[in-house]
């Protein structure tokens, strides 16, 4: 990829690794209040690992397709790396260990992170190469703003909408409507349909920064700490009336964690790209093969659960018989186990790194 970034690369380890930590934990019963989701409204640092994600896909972009011909080739890599993406989502939901080793189609889960990647992905991309930066904020405005107007003002069933989760809630209630029984849950998916329509925005906040990092302005640094802080004020402000929450993906939510995005990639920058200090170099391995990790630590995850070991799984005759021990808490214990598959991944990312492997999606 031209124009390199370190920053980049180092923002884009940090966060797959985040993803990691927070998706394997020792047992879901146990864990560190900030590791965990928050219930609806709100946010913990957990929930902005995911956004993190779709707001350096977008600065990726920048780099990857900046002064690209809008023909034919172009639209067609776009669109086979969305696929790929949407694809092995789904692999992940249908998988099982017994044979055909496919789940029954009513239990497949059809929404899902990587399928919101491949999504977000495509969108974001068209969008960058057909439109100027202007064009750009005005579509993210009135995505947001669109967003904002349909989940409080649509009636549901005749019934006031509702940001609770409710049946009255447009966004829940489309995701059973069109899904039915592939949700994540039985009344609501937090990688639903409507909801991927704000998600999009996260990855163009993302461009802009993009935009900014390869742009010949000086005191980048500077510029991105105020682009952050102005996200995160309008967006905690915003909250007053469309309540910050990751499940319904709100347009408070995508400010505030694009504003957070930006602060962190701007203290990163400084330091590697401005100062020069070598810093974080692991996670620079991880976010070369990003994807790869995560589907990875997805995929082996899930078949360690599945496999059972007595009364238990794998997994978790693994976490009582080597990380529960009496003298550290459950949740301590929790934690150390997630610890141990980062840094299973970050050793994996390393040796693939060192061997110049990397595997595009």
């Amino acid at each position: 990829m031209k124009n390199r970034i370190l920053s980049v690369d180092i923002f884009r380890g940090m966060t797959i690794v985040l993803m990691i930590l927070v998706n394997t934990p020792g047992t879901w019963s146990n864990v560190y209040a900030p590791f965990l989701h928050a219930k609806w409204h709100g946010y913990t640092p957990t929930d902005l690992v995911f956004p993190f994600f779709l707001f350096i896909v977008g600065t990726s972009i920048v780099f990857a397709y900046q002064n690209k011909e809008t023909n034919a080739g172009t639209y067609k890599k776009i669109t086979v790396r969305s696929l790929k993406l949407i694809g092995l989502g789904l692999f992940l939901g249908a998988f099982t260990l017994s044979f055909p080793f496919i789940k029954d189609f009513a239990e497949i889960r059809f929404p899902g992170v990587l399928q919101r990647i491949g999504v977000v992905f495509f969108f974001a991309s068209i969008l960058f190469i057909n439109l100027g930066w202007k064009k750009l904020i005005g579509v993210s405005a009135i995505l947001l703003i669109g967003y904002w107007l349909l989940m409080t003002l649509v009636p549901v069933n005749g019934v006031e909408s509702t940001l609770d989760r409710a049946p009255n809630n447009f966004a829940n209630w489309l995701d059973v409507k069109v899904f039915s029984t592939h949700n994540y849950k039985a009344d609501y998916d937090p990688e639903g349909l409507l909801s991927t329509i704000p998600s999009i925005v996260s990855s163009l906040l993302g461009i802009f920064t993009g935009l900014i990092l390869l742009s010949k302005q000086k005191k980048k640094a500077t510029i991105l700490f105020g682009l952050g802080g102005s996200l995160l004020l309008i967006g905690h402000l915003w909250d007053f009336v469309f309540p910050i929450n990751k499940a319904l993906w709100t347009s408070s939510f995508v400010l505030v964690t694009a504003g957070w995005a930006n602060v962190v990639l701007a203290l990163i920058y400084y330091i590697t790209d401005v100062k020069e200090v070598k810093f974080g170099s692991i996670f620079r391995y991880a976010g070369a093969n990003a994807i790869v990790l995560y589907f990875l630590s997805s995929f082996i995850s899930k078949i360690m659960g599945m496999i059972k070991v007595g009364e238990t799984s794998l997994h978790g005759w693994l976490f009582q018989n080597v990380y529960v021990q009496g003298f550290i808490s459950l949740e301590m214990s929790s934690l150390l186990y997630g610890l141990s598959v980062v840094a299973f991944y970050c050793l994996l990312a390393y040796v693939l790194y060192k061997h110049k492997i990397f595997v595009k999606v």
